[in-house]
């Protein structure tokens, strides 16, 4: 399962954009109330979002990006393009989703 909920939509020869990420965001510098031991860093730290085979967005993010991050912007396109959102995190790993513009 997606840790990404993906919505484009055309209007007036702009698409809409909305990504909703999961992912804890961890900045490293936060302690463990349980614990005391320091919460290992773990974020985004590259997103790349792709119409057909045009990169058209590449965002590079840091520990300072809260939890369950929302993105959104436009883009010049139509409906029926293929958007797809990727992103890899400061552990490696790694997540995609795609949709078609509506």
């Amino acid at each position: 399962m997606s840790s990404i909920k993906l919505k484009a939509a055309a209007k007036d020869g702009a698409v809409e954009v909305k990504a909703l990420m999961t992912h804890p965001m961890e900045t490293g510098q936060r302690k463990d109330k349980k614990t005391g031991e320091m919460v290992p860093a773990h974020f985004i730290k590259e997103i790349i979002v792709t119409a057909g085979d045009k990169t058209i967005l590449t965002a590079n993010w840091g520990g300072s990006v809260s939890k369950n991050p929302y993105l959104a912007f436009s883009y010049a396109g139509k409906a029926g393009d293929k958007i797809k959102l990727a992103w890899t995190d400061n552990k490696g790993e790694t997540d995609s989703a795609e949709t078609d513009v509506a």
